[in-house]
Parts: C-alpha cells; structure tokens; sequence
C-alpha cells in the first residue's frame, strides 16, 4: 500500500481526499488528514489494510479528538482484498475506510 500521503488525482481530474495508511508514525497520517482539512477538503477518507488498520482507527481517534473536534464519522467500511503473494498464492487481507467531514 502506498505511503503518501498526499492527495491522489482520479482519472477525473478531481482530487479524491484520501491517505492511505502504512508503516510510518502515526503523527504523518494524522498531519496529512489535518492538511486536507484546513486547505479546504469537506471529506477525508483514511484507508488502510492488514496491520495497519489500527494506526488507521488511531489517526481518526487523535484527529477527532485532539485537533478537529468539529468532525464527525460518515462512514466506515470494512472488507476484504485478495492479494497476490510473492510465491504466487493468494491470501485474503481485511481492510477498512474511514470517511470524516467537517460539520
């Protein structure tokens, strides 16, 4: 899964408010998420998958609480995604997404 967390431009050419979760600090995610919202975004989604799926729910949590107490949760979705391991076997990974909007 990617690491940035900047937003991604769909093929649309409209940016999809989305930071993806993986291995670095906690405080990088929540920094990103922050950013979206104060540079204009109404709604930010928080994905993440595997381990990371905690780092993720802990990002929603210090944001919430601690920076952008005027967000509330429009969603959270979980799932499963087939991956392809690297000895060519598929394995199922659990993952989730997590939508915030101002308001």
């Amino acid at each position: 899964m990617p690491e940035e967390a900047q937003p991604i431009t769909s093929v649309h050419g409209k940016a999809e408010n989305i930071v993806y979760i993986g291995k670095k600090p906690t405080m990088n995610y929540v920094l990103a998420v922050v950013t979206q919202f104060n540079s204009g975004m109404d709604e930010v989604s928080i994905k993440a998958r595997g381990n990371a799926i905690s780092r993720a729910v802990d990002v929603k949590e210090i944001v919430m609480n601690r920076f952008l107490l005027n967000l509330r949760e429009k969603s959270i979705r979980t799932s499963s995604e087939e991956l392809v391991n690297e000895d060519g076997t598929k394995s199922k990974v659990s993952a989730i997404q997590i939508t915030l909007m101002k308001g």
